[in-house]
Formats: structure tokens, sequence, C-alpha cells
């Protein structure tokens, strides 16, 4: 699982960060909110941990933000005030759990657990859709009408990944940070391969939409019905 920890108090980022790493999960460190959420809306995230007091950008602005791009990344709030006020605007703003700055390293990672087990039971039940297409996470599955084709696991996350973004572009960075890792050993091309192969099924179950190449910039999914189109 990748974490993002956006949060200006240095000592404290690092301390859950290692924490974080010391329990298999990979961490990237943002110290302010401008830089935070270019982070956050990379979608390579699993999940956010986002303090409210930020320099440049505030939390709760940043986690809008996520939210009006139609991201479902779990967030969880962080902030030193502990008032209903904060919580209710935390949450009401879109986050999905909330913590006080005094936590406990168990408390957190208990409350990782809990949104991971609710994100897998979503993620099951769930059918991804965009235009014509129907994505289908139980059995990899892409339909668009009575049509219907298989899907391997990197065609899925790459075909998951356009449509979480809405409509955004998304860079080949992103994509091979997201579907590969950063540590991996993919480059452009692969990202061009399966791009290739998304067309193909797109094409062979005859659907409206399809992935369009933003040159030097990245890739971008639309239907027919997109204004933009």
């Amino acid at each position: 699982m990748r974490v993002l920890i956006v949060e200006d108090e240095t000592h404290l980022a690092e301390a859950v960060a290692q924490v974080l790493k010391k329990n298999h999960y990979s961490v990237d460190l943002a110290h302010d909110g401008e830089y935070g959420l270019d982070c956050a809306i990379s979608a390579i995230y699993d999940f956010i941990i986002l303090d409210i007091m930020l320099p440049k950008i505030d939390g709760i602005t940043i986690l809008k933000e996520i939210r009006k791009q139609g991201m479902s990344v779990p967030v969880v709030l962080l902030t030193a005030k502990g008032e209903t006020e904060d919580t209710v605007n935390g949450l009401d703003s879109g986050a999905d759990d909330y913590m006080a700055k005094s936590f406990r390293s168990e408390e957190l990672l208990a409350r990782l657990r809990a949104l991971s087990r609710r994100k897998g039971k979503l993620i099951q039940e769930g059918i991804l859709a965009y235009g014509d297409i129907n994505l289908y996470p139980n059995s990899l599955e892409l339909f668009c009408d009575n049509k219907s084709y298989k899907l391997t696991l990197k065609e899925f996350q790459l075909l998951e990944l356009l449509i979480n973004m809405r409509g955004l572009v998304v860079s080949k960075n992103t994509i091979i940070e997201k579907l590969w890792g950063y540590d991996g050993e993919a480059e452009d091309n692969n990202v061009e391969v399966y791009i290739s192969f998304l067309r193909k099924k797109l094409s062979h179950i005859q659907s409206e939409t399809s992935i369009h190449t933003m040159r030097g910039v990245g890739y971008v999914l639309k239907s027919q019905g997109d204004r933009h189109v």
C-alpha cells in the first residue's frame, strides 16, 4: 500500500512515515499544501494522511479538490485541534476518518487496516462505469452493452486509473508509478503497449469510449458524450 503524508511538522511526519514503513507501507512526504495537492491528484496513492493546518493550501481545501476531481482515495485528517467543529467540517468535506495529533501509532495502523478492508469491499462489490463501458473488478471483465472482454490485471489497473481520473490527463510517469511502483523497471514503451492492448479491446466490444493521446503529456479517457470531445 502506498501512503501520502501531507504534514508540515517535519518530525511528526517522519515519525509516522517510519512507523508505516516498518509495517510494509510505501510512504511519500509533502510538507506544504501546494506540493501535497500536486502529489494527491497524481492518483498513485492508496491512502492519504492529511493535516488540516498547512502552509500555502490548507488541508480542507486539498480534500475538497480531491473529491471534486472524483477521486475516492481514503483520506485520514490530522489536526492539533480536537474540537467537534473541526471533526464535522472534515468529515463533511469528504474525509474517511479523523484523528487528533495525540494519536498512538497502533491506533493509526488500526484505522488504516479498517479503511483497507472497507476499500477492498467496495472494490469487490462495486462496478466502475464511464461512458458506455462497465468494468467489473471481481472478474476483470470489460462490458459494453452485451459485449464483453476479459482483461489482464495490468490492463484492468490501467483502465481503472483512467476511469478514476474522470477525463483528466494521466501522465506516463503516473501510470508507471501506479502500476509498477517507484522501484519498478517499467519504461514508457511498457505503458504504450498496454494502452494499445486496451484500445484494441475497447474497439473489439465496439465501445464509443476511447483513450486519447495528449502528445508530450499523457493519456485521457473520453466518451462520445463528453462535452469536450
